[in-house]
This record gives structure tokens, sequence and C-alpha cells, in this order.
């Protein structure tokens, strides 16, 4: 949660940049019509919460005019923090002597807070004041004191922090050393690195925590530049973990090349564990990275080392790491040998994927199937390298040429690829290429091309291979594939009718309900007709569509429906999906003696979804001959929160052997006798029991109050 100090440096950049960008007048330029209004609220008898507000708002358009009103909030419990973002983004001194002369008074919390602020102003005028504040009996505000000294930062509070470090204790010893390394930082930023790290220095060799000796040793290394390299390398040996962890993180922040080289000879004596972690953070020096040390690490040692080496080759690698990558990819070692081609896939580099299929032309062994992995998992355009090597007699290099042409292929070409599966050269290549030519359709930019290429290849392909070619176009997708499809579906031959159904019944976009449909007709068997049904209420069921469409493709399926299995679903989509269209089919469902029961349940559900926003809801309800039952109120209550009003013996008195309530009134408030809750949400809460099982349910305001079946 961003802490009240970051809340108002927000503001306080978002005075700035407002100020330069829309021209809001500051000091000097006389009160805005804008400030003259805040002003006139801060100075009335508005609630505590309406001037926090006002403060926030002079954090941007408040000049020193403002300062003298805000100055009398500092004591304030409720809006002194308020005041102070808005005093922290005034400029002028008038805002640094209103928190100057404010401290003087307060106490506690209130000082610490003005504190901050006077330390986030950096006001030098402040050193003496914040000085005599380090001996403070409250340890809260000589803590203050110390950081505000340290934002502050000159060669005063640099004195008066140094001074303080040997003669302070416990909780404002650490402050002081928190603020001697904010007035560290500062030097190193102006360039007087030797000053800083003398500073750096006095904290880390102090009796001071530990989070303050890591911070203050960072600084000690990062300010001393080339020369703070064998502290880092110490921190490097070091068993504490914590300093470890430093090292690891200044390494990143090292600036130059000369500490690469270092670096890479402490791989050698680090531990494995440690070595790898060196490595990580070697490789995140993109810029100077030695990366010779780092293919050497991959090469050999420690097979920690070399994972983390190879991981990171992924990152920083480049064209001079393809030969090492391209051996401990063959590696006996499946784990350094996968980890290897991982970074092949990834290596950057202008000459990789020309020097892969360089090399392709000549592979040999083992080398063969890997380079063609790596075209594969590239995406580089070797086509006729890779054909050359679908005719290998080795069944894994074909494999593998398989899969680099399923992943590279143009539409141009793709009829090598079809061809492949039509006539595969070796039978046992058939899976393979099968898998190629899905691959390869699936990501064709124009689909509909790609289509037509398999539906002509369909033609004149044995039963087996018209099954593979109808999944890839299913695959595929599109108006042409969709067609071809669909004519398989009403062939003559049995194979394809059952597969072409069953992938029209699971067709990923709804512009299969027409052929879909149209199969319910035509389909050459009942048990296809019965298929595309199915598939047909699934589009209306599970896809996204306009309410009208889908109520559209609701009343053709039940139309369509002739066993009540195929009405049943229909009605659960009009239920899942409530409208007073899908009421109105319910209710004449339940004419057919097959759904009766269903279609009024039905009816009843979407009643009690939409019926309390919807008027003809309670005449269409009037329809329907509802089933009778015996209906028992146990308990109702009607309200919000704690608030609840018994209203058992109203309910009761308005139930009937029906499972919903008509009350006198459709206001719930006139027929409970009153609003219990004005202006609040409420709920009417009832406990029941039909036909002897026990039930709950709640009703927003005003609802329709039909009570659900307990199950």
């Amino acid at each position: 949660m961003p802490t009240i100090r970051q809340f108002a440096f927000t503001i306080a950049c978002c005075a700035a940049l407002l100020c330069l960008s829309s021209g809001i007048t500051r000091a000097g330029d006389g009160q805005t019509p804008k400030e003259k209004e805040l002003l006139a609220l801060l100075r009335s008898d508005a609630a505590p919460a309406d001037k926090a507000v006002t403060c926030k708002h002079l954090a941007v358009y408040g000049s020193v005019d403002a300062v003298p009103d805000l100055a009398k909030l500092l004591p304030n419990e409720q809006l002194s923090s308020w005041a102070r973002i808005a005093l922290e983004a005034i400029p002028g001194p008038e805002a640094d002597e209103a928190l100057r002369k404010g401290s003087e008074t307060l106490e506690g919390r209130l000082l610490v807070g003005t504190l901050n602020s006077i330390g986030f102003r950096r006001d030098a005028l402040a050193v003496d004041l914040l000085t005599g504040r380090l001996a403070d009996k409250d340890a809260e505000v000589a803590s203050a004191a110390a950081v505000a000294l340290g934002r502050v930062g000159n060669d005063g509070a640099s004195k008066a922090l140094r001074a303080a470090l040997a003669t302070t204790e416990g909780k404002t010893r650490s402050a002081v050393a928190e603020g001697l390394v904010l007035v560290a930082e500062r030097r190193h930023s102006e360039g007087k690195g030797a000053e800083a790290a003398e500073i750096y220095d006095e904290v880390r060799k102090a009796d001071v925590p530990k989070q303050r000796k890591i911070e203050a040793t960072r600084g000690a290394i990062l300010s001393r530049n080339d020369e703070g390299i064998p502290l880092l390398l110490e921190l490097l040996a070091s068993e504490d973990k914590a300093m470890f962890q430093l090292a690891l993180g200044t390494i990143r922040e090292f600036p130059g090349n000369a500490v690469d080289k270092s670096l890479a000879a402490e791989i050698a004596k680090a531990t494995p564990e440690r070595g790898a972690l060196l490595i990580g953070a070697m490789a995140d020096r993109r810029a100077t990275v030695d990366l010779a040390a780092i293919q050497s690490a991959a090469g050999t040692g420690p097979k920690a080392v070399r994972l983390a080496a190879l991981a990171a080759l992924r990152r920083v690698g480049n064209d001079g790491s393809l030969a090492s990558l391209l051996e401990i990819a063959l590696d006996a070692d499946a784990e350094l040998a996968q980890t290897a081609k991982e970074a092949l896939s990834e290596l950057q580099g202008d000459k990789i994927n020309s020097a892969i299929v360089t090399l392709l032309a000549n592979a040999q062994g083992k080398t063969h199937p890997l380079l063609l992995d790596l075209v594969a998992q590239r995406r580089i355009a070797a086509i006729d390298e890779v054909l050359k090597a679908v005719d290998n007699s080795d069944k894994t290099i074909r494999t593998a040429a398989l899969t680099a042409l399923g992943a590279i292929v143009d539409l141009e070409k793709l009829p090598v690829l079809i061809g492949q599966v039509v006539k595969p050269k070796f039978e046992e290549d058939s899976a393979a290429a099968q898998l190629a030519l899905k691959t390869a359709c699936v990501r064709m930019p124009d689909r509909e091309a790609c289509a037509t290429q398999l539906a002509t290849a369909l033609e004149s392909v044995p039963s087996a291979t018209k099954t593979m070619l109808l999944e890839t176009l299913a695959a595929v997708g599109g108006t042409k594939a969709l067609e071809t499809v669909g004519t398989a579906a009403r062939s003559k031959d049995a194979t394809m009718q059952d597969v072409a159904s069953r992938l029209l019944g699971k067709w990923m976009t709804d512009d299969a309900a027409p052929v879909l449909l149209d199969l319910t007709k035509t389909a050459p068997s009942e048990k296809y007709q019965l298929r595309a049904l199915r598939g047909y209420i699934r589009i209306a069921n599970q896809f996204v569509l306009p309410i009208d469409q889908r109520m559209e493709l609701c009343r053709t399926a039940y139309a369509a429906s002739k066993q009540p299995a195929e009405k049943k679903l229909v009605l659960e989509i009009v239920k899942r999906y409530p409208t007073v269209d899908g009421m109105k089919l319910a209710i004449s469902a339940s004419e057919s003696a097959d759904v009766k029961d269903e279609a009024k349940g039905a009816a009843l559900v979407i009643a009690q979804k939409i019926g309390g926003k919807v008027p003809e809801v309670r005449d269409l309800l009037a329809k329907i001959d509802i089933p009778k039952v015996n209906l028992e109120i146990v308990k109702a209550t009607y309200g919000g929160g704690a608030t609840q009003k018994d209203v058992t013996e109203i309910v009761q008195k308005a139930a009937t052997d029906l499972p919903m309530v008509t009350l006198a009134n459709t206001s719930f408030n006139a027929a409970f006798g009153g609003d219990p809750i004005p202006g609040t949400a409420k709920q009417l809460k009832i406990q029941y029991k039909i036909n002897g099982k026990p039930g709950e349910a709640s009703f927003a305001e005003d609802a329709l109050i039909i009570l659900p079946m307990p199950k």
C-alpha cells in the first residue's frame, strides 16, 4: 500500500506538471479563481473530509497565499497530513518557513510528519533545527530528523549525521545511518565519489542493523567504480548469504566493462550453486558480458553451472555460440542437450539462420535431424533443403524433415506436403506427414486458398486419407472448408457421413448453423440427422450470439426436434438465457405432453429471473397451468444487512397451493407496511417447504416471488 510520503511525492509531481502545462499561477502571480474558491472552503465550517480534498487540490492550485491557512492545520490530527501534502508542493521559502515554525510546537506523530515534509523539501535552513531534534527523547522524532537531514544532504547535514553516528543508539542510530546513506547517494550523483565512499565506509563499519550495512556496502562498491571491484569480489566469496545476494544485485548495476573479466575468473572458484547464480548475473550485463567465459562454462564443468550457462546463452549468445551449442545439443546427458536446443531455438544473430541452412546442406548423422528441428523451431525459409531430406533413407531424418515442412511450407509448396500425405514414399511416414500437413494448414494466412487445395485433394484419395483431410479442413475452418465438409456429410460414403457430421457438430463458428439445419432434413440417415440437430442446438447454447439470433435458433431447433431429449435441450437454453421470447417458447412447449413439466419449469425459471424488470411476464404467467403443490412458509424476512423485518405472517397469508407468492401489492414496501431501510437495497428471504422438502430463496426488492422446487 502506498505510504502518505509516496502519495505526497505523486501529488507534488502532478502539481509541477500541471503548473508547467496548464499555466497555473503560483507565488507572485496572484490568486487564481480556483485557489480563492479552495481557500474559501478551507476557511469554512466544511466537514474534515471535504477540507482534506481541498488540501489535495491546493497541492496543484495553491500559491504562497495558501500557506498561512495550511499552516494552521498542522496541529490538526485529521488534516495535518493533508495540509503537508500541499505545503510540500507549493514552491517558495514561505512553505519552508511554515513547516519549520510548525515543528516548534508539535509533538509525536504530527511532529514526525512535519519533519518528514521538511526533509522532502530539502530545506537547507532547517539543518540546525533538525540537528537539535537528533537528541529528542522520542525515538520516532529523532529518527525522522535524521532521515530528513539525509534528504537535505548538504555539508551541514552531513557533518551533523556523521557526528551522531557514534553518539546515538538503537532505532535512532539506524535512522542516522539511513540519513548518511542518502547523503552519500547524493554525493555520488554529484560526481563526488571519493567523499561518498568515505561516508559509505563509515556506515558499513559502524554498529548498525544489517540492512544499513547492506545499503552502505552497495554504495561503497559503486561509488568507487573500478576500484570497488575487489570489495565486490570479496562479497562473492562471503559465507554470508545476504552479502552474496547483495553482490549479485550490485553486479547488475556496476558500470563499465572492467568488472566482467574479473567475474569470469570467479566462476571456477565458486561452488556450483553460486557459480550458476553468478552466471545469471553476468548474463544480465548484456552490453559488456564476457561471452567467451559463459560459452566456456557451458562446455565443461559442474552440471549446474553448465545448465546456467546454456540458459544464459539463450539471452546473450550470438553467431559465435552456434558451433558449441550444436555440439552440446547432441550430448549424452538429456537435460544438457535439451537446454542447448532451447538456447539454439532462441539464439540471436543476423547470421544464425543462414549458417544453419549452410550446415544443413552437408549434414550427417545426428546433426542432420537436429538442424532440421532448428529449421522448424526458428521457422527458417529453407524449403528446398528440407525437401531433399524428405527422401532420406533414415526414418528419423525424414520425420524431422516433414515436421520442418509443416512449420515452414508456404501455400505455393503446400501441394508437395499434401502429396506426402496422399502418396507417401514410405508408408511408415504417414502419421508424421499428416501431422505436418495439419500444422501447415492451420497457420496459412489464406485459409480459403488452403481449403481449396485440400478439397481438390479430397476427391481422389482413399477413405482413410479422406478422414484425415476432412479433419484438417475442420481445423482450417472458413467458407470453403465448411462447404466441403457439409457436402461430405451428404455423400453416399458411410465413413464420410460419419466423420463429416461429427466434425460439423463441433464446428467452431456459428456459420455452421445453416449447414447443420439443412442436414437435419437431408442427411442420409436418421442417426446423422439427429447428430446435426444436436450440433445446431450446441451453437445456440455455447456461442456468443445476439439475443434475437439465439432465440431464432432456439425456435427453429425446437420445431425440428422430434424427440423429447432434443426439446429439453432447447428448453435448457431458454432458461440459461432468459428472455420474454424464451418464456413464450416455453409456454408454447408446455402444450406438448412429452416435455410439459420441463417447459412449465423453464417458464417459471425465466419468470423468476426477469419478472421484476418486465411487466409482461406477469400476464404470461397466467397462461401456464402451474402444477399445484403443498406450500408451507416457514419464515420470511425483509431488509438489508443487520436490519431485517419479520414478514412471515404476511407471506404466509399470501401463499397458495402454487410454488409462488402473490402479495397484495407489487411494491414490497407497501405490502410489508413500510420501508425498513430507506435508500438501501433490500431483499426478501423466504424459508419454505414444498411437498415436505425444505428450500430457501432470496428475492430482490419488488421481484416476482417464484419459489424454486427443492432438490
